[in-house]
């Protein structure tokens, strides 16, 4: 199971980290996602879920 929100789709983004003489180095950016209990199609179940869809409300922990 990939680090993705199930809610808003948030997931580990790639680029580059550029030093002052424009060296690129590949990097990774990581959402933030908390594995919570909330409820899928009627039932309570463990889920990846990013901090920005709970603390906006989107979703409900059980």
């Amino acid at each position: 199971m990939s680090r993705k929100c199930v809610v808003t789709g948030r997931q580990t983004r790639s680029g580059n980290t550029r030093s002052h003489a424009m060296n690129a180095n590949k990097r990774k950016w990581k959402a933030n996602v908390q594995k919570v209990r909330i409820m899928v199609d009627g039932k309570p179940k463990r889920v990846y879920v990013s901090t920005r869809a709970l603390k906006s409300g989107k979703v409900q922990r059980v």
